[in-house]
Parts: C-alpha cells; structure tokens; sequence
C-alpha cells in the first residue's frame, strides 16, 4: 500500500525568504556520517519528495531523501551542508514526507561560519567552532516540521543538521538573507545590484501563478520556463509587475532581461523604474522614475540597455504589459564612493 503524505501544512511567514541551502544556489551535502539507504545529496534537491511504489535498491526500499541504517550504538546521525547563499537563518523547514516508521524522534541544527571552500577533512575534524541555531526538538514523520529561528544577526555559511539517533529526513530546507562578503561592493565596481547571490529581493509582484517571483533574480539562466516568473493570462484592465529591493544603494548603469523559454506567452512589452527610498520604502508613495521607456518584448530573447543614467536608486519596478513570463533580470551597476 502507498503511504499518503501528510497534508502541507501552512508555512511560516519566513518560508517566503530564499532557501539557503538550495542546489539551485550553489548548496551542497558535503558530509554525513553515514547514508546507508539514501544518499545525503537527496535533502537539498528542488524538487517535491516522491514516492516509488514497490522501487527497491541492493539495500533496502528507494527513499527520496537521506536515510542512515538503523543505529545499534550509542550517539546521533548528522549531515553538514555548505550554504550556496551564505546569510542570516531565519527559520528551517525539515521535510520527513514519505518517512513513517524510519523518521528521526528529534533533530537539531548547529552553523557555523568558515570562508572560502574548506575542505571535508576540516570541516569533518573537530576544529570548526559549531553554535547551536536550532535546539533539539521533536519531529513528525511523513510531514512537513517548520521552526523559526530566534533573532540573531550571525552570517553562517554552513550548518549541519543532527538527527536522534537515526532514520530518514527527506528535504531540508534553510531560509533567510543573503549576506555576500562585503568586498562585493567595492567602491567603483559593477555588480549585479539586482541579484539573489549579492541580497537582492524581489519584494513583492502583482501575481505569480505559474512562476515564483525570486526566479527573475536566481544565478545563472533559467533551465526551462518553469525557471522564470510567469503570470496567469489578464483578462481585465491593466498589467503586471515585479519590485525589486537592489542589494545595495547603487547606480544602474545597464540591464539585462531575458524571455528564455516563454515562447507563446512572453510579455509584449515591458518598462523599467527605479526609486530612491533609503529610510524606508512604500511602493504607492515611492516617486518612481523611468530607468528603461516601454519597449518591445521579443518571445525567447535577450534584451539587453546599456549607457543608462539614473540618479542612486534602492529599488527597481518591472512593469511587464499586459501579463506573462520573464526569466531573468539583471541591473548592473555600481555603489557610490
């Protein structure tokens, strides 16, 4: 018989905040003590967690996420994950869906921050300075166990989840702000002001029916059109839009949109406008200036401006009319001296 999951719980206002830890950002499972029955690799994948009726491997039944053999010591289950995106935690979804009789009882999250690519051994070796993000706590299985994060403004790049004492943890998920080392905004070099990698922030849309908003602001091009941000079709007056917190204060000086993949469905033109609001920011008094006129859209297409020149600006609207797809936005730019 196939176990039915759990229902999805209403997740906390956090979730809304990038995944850390993703593989689409660059994370990685660099090290588990033990992934007998289901490779470490497994908790940061994008997709869903799956069921696979009646799959079995050389060691036991195919499980969608990590899993560790059953313990017959004293001690605990743990996995380290170098953060794609280092920054402050602000809460963590652990996923046990499809784990029924072979869930951890508990878990716990330690993080810890360490430059550069320290390698397995280091990171493994007892030197590294762990301090606790998460106290142990209680999971469910075949579910979804969010916890919240208490306050602190530690930058982390790695955290390594403890299991009690063993089983299976399907998805882990790390939500929070990106904190870029600070040399990325030297004075007088261009950036990617919009970009989720440097803490930019896509802060709000007008509608994200097929496609999340972050994905306009994601590393690298979109894979597939699911990859970008896309719109439900407009039947009514008016268009949509994205607003974008640029990661730091900063002069545009050219922008990049692509319509990767949206063929049939790629907005058919788009404006961009940019706003200078340093205290605080309200999008319907914000003064909005216009960075890029309307334009025409091309299906699949990059679109590139360059020479722009607008006054400092802390965040950026992209107007796409009527409604649609955009994979990707990039505004270049440098921070004043």
């Amino acid at each position: 018989m196939t176990p039915v999951s759990s229902k999805r719980v209403r997740l906390p206002s956090y979730t809304d905040l990038p995944d850390l830890a993703a593989e689409r950002v660059g994370g990685a499972v660099i090290a588990a003590n033990d992934e007998f029955f289901a490779p470490k690799e497994n908790l940061i994948k994008a997709s869903a967690p799956e069921w696979r009726e009646g799959e079995y491997t050389d060691r036991g039944k195919w499980m969608d996420g990590w899993e560790t053999r059953r313990r017959r010591t004293h001690g605990h289950d743990w996995a380290i994950i170098r953060l794609g995106l280092p920054g402050i935690v602000r809460g963590v979804v652990i996923d046990t869906s499809y784990f029924t009789g072979n869930y951890p009882e508990q878990c716990s999250i330690d993080a810890a921050a360490v430059e550069g690519l320290p390698s397995i051994h280091r990171m493994t070796s007892g030197k590294i300075k762990w301090e606790p993000l998460l106290g142990k706590a209680s999971l469910k299985g075949d579910g979804v166990n969010p916890f919240s994060i208490e306050s602190n403004d530690r930058r982390v790049t790695h955290v390594r989840l403890n299991i009690f004492p063993d089983g299976g943890v399907a998805r882990l998920r790390v939500h929070g702000e990106v904190v870029p080392h600070e040399g990325t905004f030297t004075p007088g070099r261009e950036v990617d002001l919009a970009a989720l990698r440097n803490g930019g922030f896509v802060v709000s849309c007008s509608d994200m029916h097929y496609g999340n908003r972050q994905n306009l602001i994601l590393p690298g091009p979109s894979t597939h059109m699911g990859d970008g941000w896309e719109t439900k079709r407009r039947r009514g007056p008016g268009h949509d839009w994205a607003i974008i917190r640029l990661a730091r204060r900063g002069i545009i000086h050219r922008a990049e949109l692509d319509t990767d993949h949206f063929k049939g469905n790629a907005p058919g033109e788009c404006m961009l406008e940019y706003a200078d609001s340093a205290r605080s920011f309200n999008a319907r008094t914000a003064r909005w200036n216009v960075l890029v006129p309307k334009t025409a859209l091309q299906p699949d297409h990059h679109h590139f401006w360059g020479k722009l020149t607008p006054k400092a600006a802390t965040h950026v609207r992209l107007n796409i009319y009527p409604d649609g797809g955009v994979a990707r936005l990039r505004l270049f730019g440098r921070v004043p001296r």
